[in-house]
């Protein structure tokens, strides 16, 4: 995912990594590809044989529904990750028109004016300085091209994820409560967030709104294992004695499950969306 830099200093690594892209895959990649048609849709651009970048790539959901949907159109896709950017490369079905390389949202290592599309989805609420991705996008982006990006809504509409930060909260976790204000402050999470990031950035006709999917989950394993493996709770974990491990895990179970038998559970996610014309 993207970080950012503060003036004259090298960039600061960002709240979400390190992961392996089988594991990101799981835990956040198969919702970037539910998202990935719905926030096009949004947007509602024709590339043509326009150029897009991915800002935050990931493991390349976006990158490659973007070259779907526009098969004249070039596509590259930036991150910091180099687990997640060789993922995505591996798997790239349109090698002749998707790329991937090293950026950071916060210093993107591109010329002004480069691309038709700069598009980030799922990467901006884990970026401590919202504001400078935003103007970076901008930057970036044709005189009349269009900057997009999606977040979603931690605090108001990502159930599996306050179920399990506020389960930890209540459980009593040491640094729990700063663990959870970290996540919940990031860069777009709050109503009219990207909005403003986005006037301030000087793009124009900006519109906001939002999307929703469901997250299914086969069993409480499905759940648990991206999560414990990921870049978010083990942050909080690291250093803590073996028996907060087993009453966190226990304590999430009981909130995934809610008093019902083991099985597939399925959760509404609600992301906000943006798009604007440089």
């Amino acid at each position: 995912m993207s970080d950012t830099q503060s003036s004259g200093a090298q960039p600061p690594t960002a709240v979400f990594g390190p992961v392996t892209g089988d594991v990101y895959e799981r835990q956040m990649g198969r919702w970037s590809r539910d998202l990935a048609e719905q926030i096009l849709d949004f947007v509602d651009i024709d590339l043509g044989g326009g150029a897009a970048l991915d800002v935050g790539c990931g493991t390349g959901r976006l990158s490659f529904a973007v070259a779907q949907r526009n098969p004249a159109a070039s596509v590259t896709g930036c991150d910091i990750s180099e687990a997640l950017l060789a993922h995505a490369a591996a798997v790239n079905p349109y090698p002749d028109r998707v790329g991937f390389e090293p950026g950071n949202a916060c210093a993107l290592p591109f010329p002004d004016n480069s691309f038709d599309l700069v598009i980030a989805s799922l990467v901006l609420m884990f970026v401590p300085d919202g504001t400078l991705a935003a103007r970076e996008m901008a930057r970036v982006a044709n005189p009349g091209g269009t900057v997009a990006a999606a977040t979603w809504d931690f605090r108001g509409g990502t159930m599996t994820v306050r179920m399990l930060t506020d389960t930890v909260v209540a459980l009593g976790v040491p640094g729990a409560e700063a663990w959870r204000a970290r996540l919940m402050g990031g860069p777009g999470v709050r109503p009219g967030e990207l909005a403003a990031l986005w006037r301030g950035a000087g793009l124009r006709d900006v519109r906001e709104g939002q999307i929703t999917i469901r997250m299914d989950f086969a069993n409480f394993l499905d759940y648990w294992e991206p999560t414990i493996n990921g870049p978010v709770l083990p942050a909080l974990l690291s250093g803590l004695a073996p028996e907060w491990h087993e009453r966190v895990r226990g304590a999430v179970e009981s909130a995934f499950l809610a008093g019902d038998a083991d099985g597939p559970r399925s959760f509404a996610s609600t992301a906000w969306v943006v798009a604007g014309s440089r």
